[in-house]
C-alpha cells in the first residue's frame, strides 16, 4: 500500500450506513461533532436517504444558519415539522424537517405544566424571557426536550438530530444536566424561600439568611432583577422537579438500544482529536456509538503518480526551460530568401510564385516553417515534436498542483490512521469531498450515495 493511498485499511471496520437506517429498531440517529465539520449536511443527507428507502423521517436541526431549509427547498423551518417536497416516496417513506425554536420550546413546557394564570405570569417575567432566549445551556436542554417530545409522539419511524454548533461537542450531553441542576438546585430553592414566607417577613428572612449573597447579587444584578428572579422562582415552584425528571428521561432515551450516535469529523487533526474525545465520552456514558463519518475526504484520479515523482518531473521540465539546447556554431549561408532586404516576398519577385496561403510551397530544403505540397517540411516536423515553452510551463504547474494534492491526501490518511489506531473498534465511513456546496436535494442524495460507498480494495 503506497503512502499516498487514501482508502481505508482492511483492518478498519466499515460503517454500513444503509443497514443502520434500514433497521426498524433504529429510531434515533444523533449526528454530533465539533463545529464546521458538516453535521447539518450529514443529518439532512441521512434523512433524505432513509425516507427514499421507506422510512418516515423527521430531521431536527439546531443550526441557526438555516442551511438545512435551503438544501431541502423549504422557505423557512420553524418549531413545527414541515413536509419536504421532491423526495421520492415510492418506497412508502416521507421526510419532514424542523429547526429548533429554543424559546418557543421553553414556552410550550411552561404552558403544558402550569395553569393559564401562572403560565402568563412566567411568560411575562423579564428574568424568564432572558433565560429562555439565551441562558447558557438552554439551547442544548431544549434540543433534548424537543427530541423527547418527538419520540413520545411516535409519529415517525426515525428521528435524525443535528446537534447544536457548540464550542465543544460534549455540550450536547452536559448542558441539559447543568441547566436541570440549576433550575432544581439549592440556589433556586433559597431564592424561593422568601416568596414562600411572603411580604416583609420573607424579605427579612432572606436578608438574615443570605445577607452576603443578596448584597453581592444586588450589586451585580440590581434590585429589580433580583425581584424578577424571585417572582420567576415563585411562579415556577411546581415545575422545577419536572425539568430534571424530563432531562433524566431524555438522557436515558439516548442510552437506549434504539439510539445511534454518529460522530462527524473532517480529516483534520483538531476535528479528529475532538472526535476521539467524544467517542471516549460516549463509551463512558454507555451511549450507543454507530461509527465515525469522515467528511470532505480528498481524492485523486491519478493516485498512482506519487507526489515525489510529480515534483521530480516538474523540476525536470523547469530545468529544460532554463537551459535550452545550444545552437550550432556555424550557420548556413544566407540565401536570397534569408535576406530581410530581399524582395522575395514582394509581388513580381522570382519567388512570388512559391507563396501559398499556408506558407512557402515547393521548398523542401529543410527550412523551418516551409511546406511541401504533402505537408510540413522535415525540419518543421522536427521542431513540432519539442513542446513550446508555455506548454512546458503549464505541465510543470499541473504537476506541482498534483503533488500538493497528493501531499494533502497523505496527511489526511496519517491523521485518520492515528484515530483508527486509538479506536480500532469504531466503524468508519469516508465521504469524498464534492466540488461545490450542497444546496438542494440532488446534492444531499450525492452525499448519501458517498456515505454508503464501500472502500476500494487496495494492494499492500
Amino acid at each position: 500500500m503506497t503512502s499516498d493511498d487514501t482508502t481505508l485499511d482492511a483492518s478498519a471496520p466499515w460503517l454500513e450506513v444503509d443497514a443502520l437506517i434500514d433497521d426498524p429498531r433504529t429510531r434515533i440517529v444523533v449526528c454530533c461533532g465539533s463545529g464546521g465539520v458538516g453535521k447539518t449536511t450529514t443529518a439532512a443527507a441521512l434523512g433524505v436517504r432513509a425516507a427514499e428507502r421507506g422510512r418516515k423521517v423527521v430531521v431536527l436541526t439546531i443550526d441557526p444558519a438555516r442551511r438545512l431549509a435551503q438544501s431541502m427547498g423549504i422557505s423557512e423551518l420553524d418549531n413545527v415539522p414541515r413536509r419536504v417536497k421532491g423526495v421520492d416516496e415510492s418506497a412508502g417513506g416521507e421526510l419532514h424537517a424542523m429547526m429548533l425554536d429554543m424559546k418557543r420550546t421553553f414556552d410550550e413546557i411552561v404552558e403544558g405544566h402550569a395553569d393559564a394564570e401562572r403560565a402568563r405570569a412566567i411568560l411575562e417575567n423579564p428574568f424568564y424571557q432572558s433565560l429562555s432566549a439565551g441562558f447558557a445551556g438552554t439551547q442544548e436542554y431544549m434540543a433534548m426536550e424537543k427530541l423527547g417530545q418527538l419520540r413520545a409522539g411516535d409519529a415517525w419511524d426515525l428521528i435524525v438530530v443535528d446537534t447544536p454548533p457548540s464550542r465543544s461537542a460534549l455540550d450536547f450531553l452536559d448542558a441539559p444536566k447543568r441547566l436541570g441542576s440549576f433550575l432544581d438546585g439549592k440556589f433556586i430553592r433559597v431564592l424561593m424561600a422568601p416568596a414562600k414566607v411572603g411580604g416583609r417577613a420573607g424579605m427579612k428572612f432572606l436578608n438574615v439568611g443570605m445577607s452576603m449573597m443578596t448584597g453581592t447579587l444586588s450589586k451585580l444584578m440590581g434590585g429589580q432583577l433580583l425581584r424578577d428572579v424571585q417572582t420567576f422562582v415563585a411562579a415556577m415552584d411546581t415545575m422545577f422537579g419536572g425539568f430534571r425528571t424530563r432531562a433524566d428521561a431524555t438522557y436515558r432515551l439516548l442510552q437506549a438500544p434504539g439510539t445511534a450516535f454518529l460522530v462527524v469529523a473532517a480529516p483534520e487533526r483538531d476535528a479528529l482529536r475532538e472526535a476521539a474525545y467524544f467517542v471516549e465520552r460516549l463509551a463512558a456514558e454507555q451511549m450507543p456509538l454507530a461509527g465515525l463519518v469522515l467528511n470532505r475526504v480528498h481524492g485523486s484520479g491519478a493516485a498512482q503518480l506519487s507526489a515525489e515523482r510529480a515534483l521530480a518531473a516538474a523540476e525536470a521540465l523547469t530545468e529544460d526551460l532554463a537551459d535550452p539546447a545550444p545552437q550550432d556554431a556555424e550557420e548556413a549561408p544566407q540565401g536570397p530568401d534569408d535576406d530581410p532586404n530581399s524582395p522575395s516576398g514582394e509581388a513580381g519577385s522570382p519567388l512570388a510564385e512559391n507563396l501559398g496561403p499556408d506558407g512557402i510551397v515547393d521548398l523542401a530544403d529543410g527550412k523551418t516553417g516551409s511546406r511541401t505540397p504533402g505537408g510540413p517540411s522535415p525540419a518543421a516536423a522536427e521542431h513540432a515534436v519539442s513542446p513550446s515553452a508555455p506548454a512546458a510551463q503549464l505541465a510543470a504547474g499541473l504537476l506541482r498542483l498534483h503533488a500538493e494534492r497528493m501531499q494533502v491526501l497523505a496527511r489526511e490518511r496519517r491523521t485518520r490512521d492515528r484515530f483508527t489506531a486509538l479506536h480500532p473498534e469504531v466503524p468508519v465511513a469516508e465521504v469524498a469531498a464534492l466540488p461545490g456546496d450542497v444546496h438542494d436535494l440532488a446534492g444531499l442524495r450525492a452525499i448519501g450515495d458517498r456515505l454508503t460507498l464501500r472502500p476500494a480494495a487496495t494492494d499492500d
